[in-house]
């Protein structure tokens, strides 16, 4: 599978001079992350906006750093040269890079995710499924297990700690006789990793930096 790249962060949005008269152009883009906010060029915000657009090809994990390049380059917005820009949103934390069947536990411990929707429960017709969206229109829909992680991990220091927890409960809850499937750690985050994209580009939930 491939290594995917999804944004980190919350857009707050431009934020213009105080100049008579008015600048039309941005001093800079204001995007949350963690406890403090990131000041990002208008270069860097085209890259890092670019890395949220086509919810489908994301659902298919096709977004990776050499497709966000190609996707800059063709737009003609943003850098001539994207690639050191893309680097440097990697070691700011404003993106992120994992390989949804890879090991997780590094990069989950750097994130937490964020709910920004609605959760709208599961249909008669599929019992399986939990659908998440916004003024009773469902966006998506997911898994029980990314349900649970869409819906309550941003209580834990980090996912991966949501995962670990996850992975405990399981354990207990089988013990005392309930009939589940059994869930690890690894297997709750592998379900998560191949979602979150999709997550965040639908604008169901945003990614943070772990605090």
């Amino acid at each position: 599978m491939p290594t995917v790249i999804v944004p980190v962060g919350l857009n707050l949005g431009p934020s213009y001079r105080y100049v008579t008269p008015p600048d039309p152009n941005p001093e800079f883009w204001e995007v949350r992350l963690g406890n403090d906010s990131e000041e990002l060029t208008d270069d860097e915000f085209q890259v890092w906006g670019r890395a949220f657009l086509d919810p489908e090809r994301h659902a298919r994990l096709e977004v990776t750093r050499e497709t966000l390049q190609r996707d800059l380059l063709t737009a003609g917005a943003g850098p001539a040269n994207p690639g050191p820009v893309i680097e440097q949103l990697l070691d700011r934390g404003l993106l992120i890079e994992f390989d949804p069947d890879g090991e997780l536990e590094k990069p989950f411990r750097r994130i937490k995710l964020h709910p920004l929707a609605e959760g709208m429960g599961n249909t008669p017709e599929e019992p399986d499924r939990r659908h998440i969206g916004h003024s009773g229109a469902s966006l998506v829909k997911v898994s029980g297990v990314v349900y649970g992680v869409w819906a309550f991990s941003a209580a834990e220091g980090a996912l991966w700690d949501f995962c670990l927890g996850m992975d405990e409960d399981n354990q207990r809850d089988r013990q005392a006789g309930m009939d589940l499937e059994r869930v690890t750690a690894t297997e709750a985050a592998h379900q998560a990793a191949v979602t979150i994209p999709m997550l965040v580009a639908s604008g169901v939930a945003f990614l943070d930096r772990a605090i």
